[in-house]
């Protein structure tokens, strides 16, 4: 099956050349995108240069994420999505991908709060909607998540029968969201999590990047549970 990893990234000339050779390394993918998402430092060149194929986006998570989706080879199957700040675990890539590559699933989350978490790596913030999120999930449509993990992998076809069209920070809820009310076969299993290797979180690193997350996650939330 080939397989596509996709990474958004801003802002991470640190990590990122790291995350693109542990990727790299585990054999699975045939290409990496990395989406710079409106970069102001080194992040693309360092991408490009650690082996990764590297394209532009305007700002905004979601776009990012949409825009590597549209730049995956024809031949792509699968795709895999993980963060470029080091926080996610390239060696946790093949059991996401397994139980899509086996039949059985069609979605495959990795769920930071039921793994080995690094102290300092997620906040009670986010620990805390993680679970709320999936709890409100479970009353609308019977599906369990217990976190909104950008570390996750999806057949291709099934992703372009949600029409994803959340820009921002709403998009992996979305996902999530209109994966369960499309009666996807939905898998979610633990995986480890690390602090981030370099940079500053867009979303829990300051108090606007915290409050703008909330507002574009609750956003996304009524507009999906509505019928959006």
């Amino acid at each position: 099956m080939w397989i596509s990893v996709v990474i958004p990234a801003l802002n991470e000339e640190e990590p990122i050349v790291q995350v693109v050779r542990e990727v790299v390394a585990t054999k699975i993918p045939r290409e990496v995108i990395v989406v710079d998402n409106g970069s102001t430092d080194q992040t693309a060149k360092r991408a490009r240069n650690a082996g990764a194929r590297v394209i532009s986006a305007a700002r905004g998570y979601g776009r990012a994420c949409a825009a590597g989706v549209a730049a995956v080879s024809d031949e792509c199957e699968l795709i895999l999505f993980l963060d470029g700040d080091g926080s996610d675990m390239p060696q946790f890539m093949s059991a996401l991908a397994e139980p899509i590559i086996n039949g059985t699933h069609d979605f495959v989350i990795g769920s930071r709060t039921r793994g080995k978490r690094e102290p300092g790596s997620m906040n009670a913030q986010q620990v805390f909607a993680g679970y709320l999120a999936g709890f409100l999930i479970r009353v609308l449509y019977g599906v369990r998540y217990t976190d909104m993990s950008p570390f996750r992998a999806i057949r291709r076809d099934a992703l372009e029968k949600l029409a994803m069209r959340e820009e921002t920070y709403g998009w992996n809820l979305e996902m999530q969201m209109k994966a369960a009310r499309a009666g996807l076969r939905i898998l979610e299993i633990p995986v480890d999590h690390r602090c981030r290797t370099g940079g500053v979180s867009k979303v829990s690193g300051t108090l606007r990047g915290t409050f703008l997350a909330s507002f574009r996650i609750l956003a996304t939330f009524l507009k999906i549970a509505v019928g959006g």
